[in-house]
């Protein structure tokens, strides 16, 4: 059950962060578009209770404060909290 819900939580994520590119400077990207980029290590955030889009929001502030031009979720779960966990990208 905790793999469905976590891999149905990391889709909404893409989905939304699809919906929502342009309000944020990183962008979500999928596992194929992140093969011919450099990897420049992981951000994650969690909390008490939030909206896929919020989530996504806080993925991408934080991939902006390390200079990121891209991230991919690599990690979401919600069961009461959330937590998701992006891969950064040069």
């Amino acid at each position: 059950m905790n793999v469905k819900t976590t891999v149905a939580a990391a889709s909404l994520l893409s989905l939304l962060s699809l919906l929502s590119f342009g309000a944020f400077a990183a962008e979500s990207v999928n596992a194929d578009q992140a093969q011919n980029m450099q990897s420049i290590g992981t951000v994650s955030v969690s909390g008490v209770s939030a909206s896929p889009m919020d989530i996504n929001a806080q993925l991408s502030q934080k991939a902006d404060a390390q200079g990121a031009k891209a991230y991919r979720v690599v990690e979401a779960y919600l069961n009461g909290n959330y937590h998701a966990t992006a891969e950064l990208y040069k």
